[in-house]
């Protein structure tokens, strides 16, 4: 029997998509952020539909990767010098 890829399972359980944006290197890592933020959300969503978390347990881990999403983007100083 083989062992499965640990790059193949990564790549599955945590899919990360291009980056179309203006290329800085802010704006990238918060968008690798991002998208492991909508990630997390989703799997939380999931566990909470299947009866695995309690609705407030599913809006505690929420409200905390929103913090620290937000967090995120006040380090990288995103948006506050956004040119048109």
């Amino acid at each position: 029997m083989t062992q499965p890829n640990s790059q193949d399972k990564n790549s599955f359980l945590y899919p990360r998509s291009r980056y179309y944006g203006k290329f800085q290197p802010e704006n990238f890592v918060f968008n690798a952020n991002l998208q492991e933020f909508s990630q997390k959300i989703s799997y939380i969503t999931s566990l909470e539909t299947g009866g695995k978390l309690s609705q407030e347990e599913a809006y505690q881990q929420i409200k905390s990767l929103w913090k620290e999403l937000k967090h995120s983007k006040k380090q990288l100083s995103i948006g506050k010098n956004q040119e048109i």
